[in-house]
């Protein structure tokens, strides 16, 4: 018999495992030699999906809707979120040319990544950002171009300053994350318009990734970009997804909005790539989307003491100091004062005292010195786990 082959598309080379992934693999070694450790690592929320949203789609189930979807999503999600971007953001767009439902926000940046990309063309990325967002752009034959951010009084910032720093002239688009996971900014709308008078003067297309708009603390409140600057809507393309602000991971239900050229072409690679989410979860986001929003802010409100917990938990601790986040369920800690890099620390906690985080070098090296916390989940694993990060921050110190 003929061998089987073994070539490899050499794409396969910009691919690396995720940061959680790749901590996941050392857990699932600490515990083979008898660790059990408790996990303030992971972005997927622990509150239950709403009982409306259950409902809504046990009776579509019921109803029959188990066909493929249309591909573009069902016209009733569409015009549902038409509905929710004028509503929340003050945003307008069509329903039946400008908004594509995708399965998750990932697949919606792929998509975007894929109609926007030629070879060498460039991204241009934050640092520290989500370090997901860099395979895709590799993928789809771009280069990652990242933009050093700074530390101004416990919050990071990205200045239009580092922006045309770093520009050059192969790039052709700026992700952008706001609320910006890891590091917890709420970017203002004064901030906004900057960055977009960037891209306008440069000719990028804004892409902007705002699953975290609904998680906002102390007054802190999501503009989107375009709200913040209407003359960006020829080069804007928003990204969002249900799984935060509505406890919705794992329903693979997300949507992109933008001009209808670009939208057509995202179609386009949905075609080769996917049907879209099932139909019967696509009821379940008309539902979510049309409300009641009491559940939203509900959640709010317990990520809100969950945030709490954390600062107070840390505080106090020498050469530690937690930076209280402005959105999403992340807090940055600061812990250069401890002299040692940031994975040797996360490490450390792992293997000497039982608890799961990230290091900030993950995500950037301007993210170098500090951790990140996940408030994602709560109760007995935030207090044990929190316990057990002081505990081993103070003798690390």
């Amino acid at each position: 018999m003929p061998a089987v082959a073994t070539s490899r598309s050499q794409r396969l080379q910009f691919l690396k495992p995720t940061a959680v992934n790749s901590i996941l693999a050392e857990v699932r070694q600490a515990q083979e030699r008898g660790v059990k450790p408790v996990s303030l690592m992971r972005g997927e929320p622990d509150l239950k999906t709403p009982a409306h949203i259950v409902e809504a789609c046990v009776e579509a189930l019921r109803n029959g809707r188990t066909g493929y979807p249309d591909n573009r999503g069902e016209m009733a999600l569409r015009l549902a979120v038409a509905a929710k971007l004028h509503r929340d953001n003050s945003l307008t767009f069509d329903a039946g040319t400008e908004i594509l439902v995708t399965p998750g926000a990932t697949f919606g940046i792929y998509a975007i990544l894929t109609t926007l990309l030629n070879e060498g063309d460039a991204v241009m990325l934050p640092d520290p950002v989500y370090d997901a967002y860099q395979s895709p752009v590799r993928l789809a034959g771009g280069e990652v171009r990242p933009v050093s951010s700074r530390i101004v009084e416990g919050r990071f910032e990205l200045t239009v300053e580092a922006l045309e720093k770093a520009w050059t002239p192969a790039a052709k688009a700026l992700l952008l994350n706001t609320p910006w996971n890891p590091v917890g900014t709420v970017m203002t709308r004064e901030e906004l318009r900057g960055i977009a008078g960037f891209c306008e003067r440069r000719n990028l297309v804004l892409i902007s990734d705002e699953i975290y708009e609904a998680i906002t603390y102390d007054g802190a409140r999501h503009v989107s970009p375009l709200a913040a600057e209407p003359a960006l809507r020829e080069r804007f393309v928003l990204v969002n997804a249900l799984s935060k602000t509505y406890s919705m991971p794992g329903w693979r239900v997300g949507y992109c909005a933008g001009p209808a050229a670009l939208i057509q072409s995202m179609f386009l690679v949905l075609q080769q790539s996917s049907r879209g989410p099932a139909t019967f979860a696509q009821d379940a986001a008309v539902a979510a989307l049309a409300g009641p929003h009491v559940c939203v802010e509900e959640m709010r409100g317990e990520y809100t003491r969950r945030r709490a917990q954390v600062l107070a938990a840390l505080d106090g601790i020498a050469g530690v100091k937690a930076m209280p986040p402005e959105g999403g369920f992340f807090a940055m800690v600061d812990v250069s004062g401890l002299g040692l890099p940031s994975n040797t620390i996360r490490q450390r906690l792992l293997n000497e005292h039982g608890v799961v985080v990230v290091h900030g070098a993950a995500y950037g090296p301007a993210a170098e010195g500090t951790l990140r916390v996940s408030f994602a989940s709560g109760g007995e694993v935030l207090a044990g786990g929190l316990k057990r990060l002081r505990e081993g921050l103070e003798r690390i110190r």
